[in-house]
């Protein structure tokens, strides 16, 4: 199983590192005491086994949203409760399941987002812990790699 944490770091990071027209680089937020990075790529980046593994389904049409939360101050990830939804521009609204996903001090909160070649998503993610609660909201455009 570390092996396969691992794999979805290295896959994770690999991501980061291409230039495609339907990958996005990861992109951060200050929220009140937290920093919260996140970035939507699409599924078909993952190999077959770390999919598989956290039961994603690969497909041109499915995006990963990946949230983790650090403290602002000591860079610590956070656990914390993460949900919330993705609406398109018709005023669809999808609600995003997050799994969370723990691999040694990193903390990863992973949603699968089906969407269409070209449709944008307007993101609204609630993170809470305890009494605190802040809301990241950003857009992104989503493009089928053929």
């Amino acid at each position: 199983m570390k092996t396969i944490k691992l794999t979805l770091l290295t896959a994770l990071a690999a991501v980061l590192s291409m230039l495609s027209t339907n990958v996005f680089a990861e992109q951060k937020k200050a929220l009140g005491e937290w920093d919260v990075h996140y970035m939507v790529v699409g599924t078909p980046f993952l190999t077959p086994e770390v999919a598989s593994s956290y039961g994603i389904v690969r497909s041109k049409f499915n995006a990963l949203v990946n949230i983790s939360v650090l403290d602002r101050t000591s860079g610590e990830a956070q656990r914390v409760n993460v949900s919330g939804n993705a609406k398109n521009l018709l005023g669809n609204t999808r609600q995003l399941t997050f799994k969370k996903v723990e691999e040694g001090d990193a903390i990863y909160y992973l949603a699968v987002l089906p969407f269409r070649d070209q449709e944008t998503f307007r993101f609204d993610i609630d993170v809470q812990k305890g009494n605190t609660k802040q809301t990241l909201k950003f857009q992104q455009k989503m493009y089928v790699d053929e």
